[in-house]
């Protein structure tokens, strides 16, 4: 616990689409997420913590301390049971379990899940399987990303020449089909970083922030797909306070970044299109800035 972290932060995270869906809406046919009143649009938090989730797990693997909880393929309570397993705690007792012992599996699977120790996580499935591991409330939290502009959601028709059964293959050369699109959009995404919860409940450490850092700037490198385009993180800019609890309230340093279109007669198609400035003169003393893009 020597090097959990001791200081507060606060960041905002810009990234771009370029003729992709950044986050298809499911009750909407997956159209690009918008927001119905404004025509901005949106990314939700948990999109952004999946790519978070994917590169951890591809540059840690299964290394100790560095597992994901919450991943394709594995249920809930696989770990949880593994996690039994190692305290050597039969499933009979998961509903009887409190005080120490419960906090001993939540220390455990905080220790040993990279995720749960940074986003936290509810452990706790008594409907289905009647294990519990626990609730835990991590010290990173992210926010829903909104574009800077109001979107054009495109639907772009294609053909495809891979008839789909044997029987249509006799009628037709090719089959249509669909593709939703953004053409351009600017995010922006707004995180923070307790080093209270980190100290007293998660163990959130230096070495995990670092991790976090490299995996935000990349989490859009090794998840590209046709579907999503091209999408790139363009800023990471990170507020650090010199305390546990902070020097200023994070709206005030939010409020510090501004983005702007340059050409405002002119829809943006690039990321050069827009300006970007941090307010240096409003930051209290206490606060540094930390531009890592």
């Amino acid at each position: 616990m020597s090097d959990v972290i001791k200081n507060r932060y606060e960041f905002v995270i810009l990234f771009d689409v370029e003729n992709g869906n950044p986050n298809g809406d499911p009750d909407a046919g997956n159209m690009p997420r918008i927001d119905p009143e404004t025509g901005h649009g949106i990314v939700t938090d948990v999109c952004l913590k999946r790519k978070i989730r994917n590169y951890v797990e591809i540059v840690k693997g299964d290394s100790p301390g560095y597992k994901i909880y919450i991943k394709d393929g594995v249920p809930l309570n696989t770990s949880d049971k593994w996690a039994y397993e190692e305290l050597g705690i039969k499933e009979e007792e998961a509903q009887k379990i409190k005080g120490e012992k419960d906090a001993q599996i939540r220390d455990f699977m905080c220790k040993n899940f990279y995720d749960i120790r940074t986003f936290g996580a509810v452990m706790t499935t008594f409907v289905k399987a009647k294990l519990n591991c626990g609730q835990v409330r991590g010290p990173v939290q992210i926010g829903f990303a909104r574009s800077i502009d109001p979107i054009v959601q495109q639907e772009v028709t294609i053909t495809r020449v891979a008839i789909t059964t044997e029987e249509d293959f006799k009628n037709k050369e090719t089959e249509m089909g669909r593709k939703h699109i953004v053409p351009y959009a600017l995010y922006r995404a707004e995180g923070y970083i307790s080093a209270n919860l980190a100290k007293n409940v998660t163990g959130f450490s230096e070495n995990d922030l670092k991790l976090l850092w490299e995996a935000i700037i990349n989490m859009f490198e090794h998840d590209h797909s046709a579907a999503r385009g091209k999408m790139s993180v363009r800023e990471l800019i990170v507020f650090k306070h010199a305390s546990e609890l902070g020097n200023t309230q994070a709206y005030k340093l939010f409020e510090t970044v501004k983005v702007e279109r340059k050409e405002k007669s002119r829809p943006a198609r690039k990321y050069d299109d827009y300006d970007v400035k941090v307010d240096m003169d409003k930051i209290p003393s206490g606060v540094e800035c930390l531009r890592l893009i």
